[in-house]
């Protein structure tokens, strides 16, 4: 038989015919327990039947009912002594529901009656500053050396040396690689030997001429004689021109075994090995010229008519200002430059132009092929409104202010934000002076959000 219930106690025994039952032993009834009707032998609860045995309780379907009440000794109601309870216990039973029943009362009371009112937020409020700011364009920019120089070898054969460091810096005329020079040694000696056989054939020439020279005039030889002579010699002249300009040759070959640098510079990755075969079209490394360095930043045709004075828009100054550059990770070089040259021709692809301006570099900081940008003061914004970047909330591409209205409620108004000036930011539409901006808090309001505004006084930003 299966018994369903709630186990009331630890020890647990057996009664025959059914299952498990709980042994519950007391001498007072527990106060977290319920205190049961008075039934004859059973009390009902939830169609749940309790059976009290001298030293047992224990929930039963009423299915099963008569065969437990059957298997264990009963007990009269009267003998059971769990309802026995002590004086002191039921007053405090008392006063405890008192308690509950005022805590029910209040908070049912309070549902009725307004939510209590937080605190406003308090927060700093101040004025947009308003001077005149100057106005900066910026441009993408590349970087290149000034002289990119690269190193190709004038003769064909096997490398034997490499003679700098990668990318160390290195002068103009050191010598960088060095190419097996003994075929060019052999080609010069060869040449040499070439010329003195030249230049001994041109005396021998020059000699007949001058033996038969007087002696055809003495009609002792003939004049077809001398005229052969005199024509050996001029061959022999070409000779020998011919072989000082072998020998010259071969002496160049001999020294363009030793590849030098073209420039002073930083000498870049060598892309041979040793023992490697190359030639006149091989590359071995670059070496190029960092200082100053070539800074090439496009602008658009627009603007650049504007630098010229051409537009009927607002001129900007853009070849005579000072340019500054921006490094990738947002930091500003410390070295001015200058604007070089503008390139001959519009992009047609892109309808900008290239202009190049050049950066000192000492220390080679900066390298070929960085990126960065390039900005430039353009002109002055007379009466610009700046308020302090803390107050500005960049939302989705846009930028918004959170200001306080004459009823103290924050009122959120998006913005169009210009450039930063130091720890401020130009807001080119949105405001208008006297307007009391949230600068610190701004976080803490929404729209209608109810504020105690407190004034701060941001300085303006000199410049």
């Amino acid at each position: 038989m299966q018994i369903h219930g709630t186990v009331i106690g630890r020890k647990m025994r057996k009664v025959p015919g059914t299952k498990v039952i709980a042994d519950f032993r007391f001498n007072h009834f527990p106060l977290n327990e319920t205190c049961w009707t008075p039934q004859p032998q059973l009390v009902h609860k939830r169609k749940e039947n309790m059976r009290l045995d001298h030293s047992s309780l224990v929930f039963v379907r009423p299915a099963h009912a008569r065969a437990v009440a059957s298997s264990a000794h009963e007990q009269t109601w009267s003998q059971a002594p769990f309802c026995q309870l002590p004086k002191y216990l039921v007053q405090m039973a008392l006063v405890l529901l008192v308690v509950a029943a005022g805590t029910v009362g209040m908070v049912g009371c309070g549902r009725g009656q307004a939510a209590i009112r937080l605190p406003d937020t308090q927060v700093l409020v101040a004025p947009p500053v308003q001077q005149d700011v100057p106005v900066h364009s910026e441009w993408v920019a590349t970087l290149d050396g000034y002289v990119n120089a690269e190193i190709r070898p004038q003769v064909s054969g096997y490398i034997i040396s490499q003679n700098y460091k990668e990318g160390s810096v290195v002068r103009k005329g050191q010598v960088l690689f060095e190419i097996d020079p003994r075929p060019f040694q052999a080609a010069l000696d060869r040449a040499k030997g070439e010329l003195a056989q030249a230049e001994a054939q041109l005396s021998k020439s020059t000699i007949d001429v001058e033996r038969d020279t007087p002696l055809v005039a003495q009609k002792a030889v003939p004049r077809e004689k001398l005229d052969n002579e005199i024509q050996a010699r001029r061959a022999a002249e070409a000779a020998v021109e011919s072989g000082k300009a072998a020998v010259e040759r071969a002496d160049l070959d001999l020294g363009w075994t030793k590849v030098t640098s073209l420039v002073d510079g930083v000498a870049g990755i060598c892309e041979v090995q040793m023992g490697n075969l190359v030639g006149p079209n091989s590359h071995l490394t670059s070496v190029s010229q960092v200082d100053p360095i070539k800074v090439y930043f496009p602008v658009s045709e627009q603007e650049y008519l504007r630098a010229k004075h051409l537009s009927s828009g607002t001129p900007i100054e853009l070849f005579d200002s000072s340019p500054e550059l921006i490094l990738a990770d947002g930091t500003v070089y410390p070295h001015r430059g200058k604007v070089l040259l503008t390139d001959r021709q519009v992009d047609s692809s892109t309808g900008t132009i290239r202009l190049i301006a050049a950066f000192p570099n000492p220390g080679n900081i900066l390298r070929p092929g960085q990126y960065g940008r390039v900005r430039i003061q353009t002109s002055f914004k007379k009466s610009a409104l700046l308020v302090p970047q803390s107050a500005v909330k960049e939302l989705q591409g846009g930028y918004e202010v959170a200001l306080v209205g004459k009823d103290s409620k924050a009122i959120i108004r998006p913005v169009k934000a210009g450039e930063k000036v130091g720890t401020m930011w130009v807001i080119d539409e949105g405001l208008k002076p006297g307007d009391q901006v949230v600068v610190e808090g701004v976080g803490k309001v929404k729209d209608g959000t109810p504020v105690v505004p407190k004034t701060a006084q941001p300085q303006a930003e000199a410049h």
